[in-house]
């Protein structure tokens, strides 16, 4: 059981992922009134003591992300403003984080504007998972815990005792991220190269490595409109994979992604529940929690443990 003084308050974002995090924690979900008043402002009350707390928001910056971020913000000028001790917003799924640098002129760097939104409106410490850029915790001025989902996803795929296994990195930028997934599985890896066309699609080249005759385990942070993975599974099933599965970090799963993915040649898609995905299930699409990994975390940043160990990819 965890002291009285953490107190866990949650946003409409993801109100299920919070409630199992405070249960795994022993503790209930704080009272907050988290509403809107009739011309669609956000309204919120907090509905209890928070006076001298160490106090954490849940709210990751999924769709509608405007909305989600700024209930973020408004939950955190109010805990402030109702003296909370410390404020950590807890964001499982870090949104307006593709802005990262300015890769042409005249664009802004959203993800370091957001960074000093958060900041702003009063938050102490942010806890994240899987950022879609890792260097996106340089933006913040206030400390950053980033937790990856792999010891989650490892947990499972050590389980399923894959034989035969290649993991594959759906493009270049994943090369880092399927390189840790294979050395732990102790499994081959292959690169899938792919230019991208525009924002919403991409068109894959050629596949880096042997995945004739294999299973293979293709490993991202995030699935957005889907055409990356389903472009990359077509091209590895051409190339003779004998079963192809996904793991992806957030299932955004935005535009054609839930049509993609379905008519894609894809055996298994694992995903975790840092979004919701009400209306956007398919029979191949499996959810496993990270609530018990976010819970540890918060607790060991609520009684000042070291919570390095978590990090490990």
């Amino acid at each position: 059981m965890i002291n009285r003084g953490m107190k866990i308050f949650a946003g409409n974002a993801n109100i299920e992922l919070a409630k199992a995090v405070a249960q795994e924690l022993g503790i209930e979900l704080g009272k907050a009134q988290v509403g809107k008043f009739p011309d669609g402002e956000i309204n919120i009350k907090i509905d209890e003591d928070v006076r001298g707390r160490d106090t954490f928001i849940f709210q990751p910056t999924c769709p509608p992300v405007n909305q989600n971020l700024m209930e973020l913000l408004i939950l955190i000028d109010c805990l402030k403003r109702a003296s909370a001790s410390r404020i950590t917003a807890v964001i499982p799924y870090f949104g307006y984080a593709r802005k990262d640098r300015k890769d042409e002129g005249r664009v802004p760097i959203t993800a370091k504007l957001v960074a000093d939104l958060i900041a702003k409106a009063g938050a102490d410490r942010v806890l994240t998972m899987e950022l879609h850029a890792p260097q996106i915790q340089g933006f913040f001025d206030i400390p950053v815990d980033h937790m990856f989902s792999s010891p989650v996803f490892l947990r499972k795929f050590k389980e399923m005792a894959i034989p035969n296994l290649v993991v594959v990195a759906p493009d270049v930028g994943g090369v880092k991220m399927a390189r840790a997934y294979s050395k732990s599985l102790k499994a081959d890896l292959a690169i899938v190269d792919k230019r991208r066309v525009s924002p919403e699609s991409a068109e894959v080249y050629n596949v880096i490595g042997d995945v004739k005759g294999k299973t293979v385990l293709m490993v991202d942070d995030m699935l957005a409109t889907g055409g990356t993975v389903a472009e990359a599974a077509q091209i590895l099933r051409r190339q003779g994979a004998k079963d192809v599965y996904v793991s992806a970090t957030h299932p955004v799963l935005c535009g054609p992604a839930v049509e993609r993915l379905t008519a894609a040649p894809i055996s298994e898609i694992y995903v975790t529940d840092s979004i919701p995905i009400e209306g956007k299930e398919m029979d191949k699409m499996k959810v496993v929690t990270v609530a018990p990994l976010l819970a540890e975390a918060i607790r060991r940043i609520h009684m000042s443990e070291s919570i390095s160990q978590l990090f490990e990819t």
